[in-house]
């Protein structure tokens, strides 16, 4: 789950939506597609009105889309599980969680809020037309809506991860097995079969057809193999945290944190990374921590202005720090690590009297290599039986 990359275009129930820059290609094709067609059903048209219906249309159905996320999300919420962002990219859209759900049913009930949301809008939008029964640009436009909706929703409910199907298949063998690793690679099996079966069909369509059914033959081969990709990295997530299963952050930790004083300008700090080969550093002032420094606030600062500004300036301070505990689950912090974008967490362990003491540093680089040697040492072990 990295961090969500495109335009910030704002913020709904408090969750930033984003739109990436394949968007715009898709928007246009859509748009152009979708113009196509009201002009050869609706021959009378001026070439303004059926471009802007197209675009009113194409903009409405991508906030279908954004309305299909804002119902996993809000369900999500409701969890008390946190949505980090939603994207609306080349495929449709995506809602970034921070954690998975914790038991089937809030899986169940999340993955199911978005095929109703679409069957919903299906409904609103076929109700308008049969509201405004003269009026041919409200017609064309909530009849392409509505179908689009409803398949949508159905084209969700196949049961291939990571669809909403899959992720519904997934919460039902979940709740049956109690065994969410064994469900994940059930639904991920599902998930290939069905990306499988898309390839093939889009392939023998883009081959056998012509016009516009081998583009769209050409398309449902692309959704195939996005969606085959997407079902083997959710496997291989659950294969990682199978791997650190039983393992604690005090584990991989460093115990060495090395430390830098406040004032240091950034100069001077780059060369203490330069020597040192450290990324990372705990930032004192008196004795106290007061923050923490990388290379990344490192960067921020303009290379002629490093003699100019002190470590203080850019460093993250201290109530922005995020904590580990000694015996926190492995996995769970690398879902942390993950959700924040940071590659590093101080652990710190809690004394009687209350003061928290910095006892080690976890860095993801230390954890992928823990994945990396109990996968071989995996692998040689299987190898020997």
């Amino acid at each position: 789950m990295g961090q969500a990359q495109g335009i910030r275009i704002g913020k709904i129930l408090g969750i930033p939506i984003y739109i990436d820059l394949s968007w715009i290609i898709i928007f246009g094709l859509i748009t152009y597609l979708i113009s196509a067609q009201f002009a050869q059903l609706n021959p009378q048209w001026t070439m303004p009105q059926v471009w802007t219906l197209a675009a009113a249309t194409s903009l409405l159905f991508f906030g279908s889309v954004l309305f299909h996320e804002l119902s996993h999300s809000v369900v999500a919420q409701h969890y008390k599980i946190r949505v980090l962002s939603i994207t609306l990219f080349l495929f449709g859209g995506l809602a970034r969680i921070g954690k998975e759900p914790s038991k089937a049913i809030q899986e169940f009930n999340i993955a199911i809020a978005g095929p109703l949301a679409s069957a919903f809008l299906g409904g609103v939008f076929y109700i308008s037309t049969l509201i405004f029964p003269d009026n041919q640009m409200v017609g064309a436009a909530g009849k392409y809506l509505y179908i689009t909706n409803l398949l949508l929703a159905l084209f969700n409910m196949l049961p291939g991860f990571p669809l909403d199907g899959g992720r519904i298949f997934r919460a039902i063998v979940w709740g049956t097995t109690k065994d969410f690793v064994r469900a994940t690679r059930v639904a991920g099996a599902s998930g290939k079969l069905i990306a499988y079966g898309m390839i093939v069909l889009g392939l023998w369509r883009a081959f056998e057809l012509r016009g516009d059914e081998r583009w769209g033959g050409i398309w449902l081969a692309v959704i195939g193999w996005f969606l085959l990709n997407a079902a083997q990295a959710s496997v291989a997530q659950v294969t990682i945290r199978e791997t650190l299963n039983g393992l604690r952050a005090s584990d991989v930790m460093s115990h060495e944190v090395p430390a830098i004083p406040a004032n240091l300008n950034l100069n001077e700090y780059s060369n203490e990374v330069l020597r040192t080969g450290r990324r990372v550093h705990i930032v004192t002032m008196d004795q106290r921590l007061v923050g923490m420094m990388n290379v990344a606030a490192l960067n921020t600062v303009p290379r002629e202005d490093w003699n100019m500004n002190s470590v203080q300036a850019v460093m993250v301070p201290r109530e922005r720090i995020l904590w580990a505990a000694p015996d926190e689950p492995l996995p769970t912090l690398l879902d942390r690590l993950v959700a924040a974008d940071v590659n590093q967490m101080p652990v710190v362990q809690h004394s009687e009297d209350g003061m928290a003491n910095i006892v080690g540093m976890v860095t993801r680089d230390a954890i992928l290599r823990v994945i990396q040697t109990r996968s071989e040492l995996g692998t040689a072990l299987s190898g020997d039986k």
